[in-house]
């Protein structure tokens, strides 16, 4: 797993799109490629209301990352230092490998390129003690990013906190 972890606010998140269009921007891509989505989940009625959840899918770093063993040039990589998944784009040729082998459909295709790019925590500006180009423009303040002895605390109060409503509210 890696070190670092983003942690998102389903209650807060708005689906504006601020952080797909950030990531997009910092990362110059054209039209297609998304490595975070905001993806909608719904609507179902709660409480005779219909509602809808927005779930932020960017790259979970995985330990053991699928994509990759599945490259064939060595062009994705994980670094060992934090284990940030990351394409090495002078070794990519294109051959979508990675993308087939991921489950979660980080990798992503750029056209303009004919080579993948995925989420990798904006590594260049964590480097620089910054945080991730998706954090910093959310208008909800819904994602969080920290390392992950951090974040869960956070995801531990938060839970606690749902609970404790529920109790006084009678459920």
């Amino acid at each position: 797993m890696s070190q670092y972890y983003l942690l998102q606010d389903t209650k807060k998140c708005i689906r504006c799109r601020a952080c797909e269009i950030q990531c997009k921007t910092s990362k110059n891509l054209p039209p297609g490629p998304r490595p975070c989505q905001v993806i909608e989940v719904g609507p179902k009625f709660v409480g005779g209301v219909p509602r809808a959840s927005y779930i932020f899918m960017p790259c979970y770093h995985c330990e053991n990352p699928w994509c990759v063993p599945a490259c064939p040039t060595g062009a994705m990589q994980r670094r060992p230092e934090d284990g940030i998944v990351f394409v090495d784009q002078s070794l990519c040729v294109g051959c979508k490998s990675c993308i087939a082998a991921c489950p979660w459909g980080a990798p992503q295709w750029n056209p303009e390129t004919g080579k993948v790019v995925k989420c990798d925590y904006c590594k260049d500006r964590l480097d620089q003690g910054l945080q991730p180009a998706c954090v910093t423009v959310c208008a909800t303040h819904c994602l969080q990013f920290g390392e992950a002895n951090e974040i869960t605390p956070v995801r531990r109060e938060r839970y606690a906190r749902q609970v404790a409503s529920l109790e006084h509210s009678g459920f």
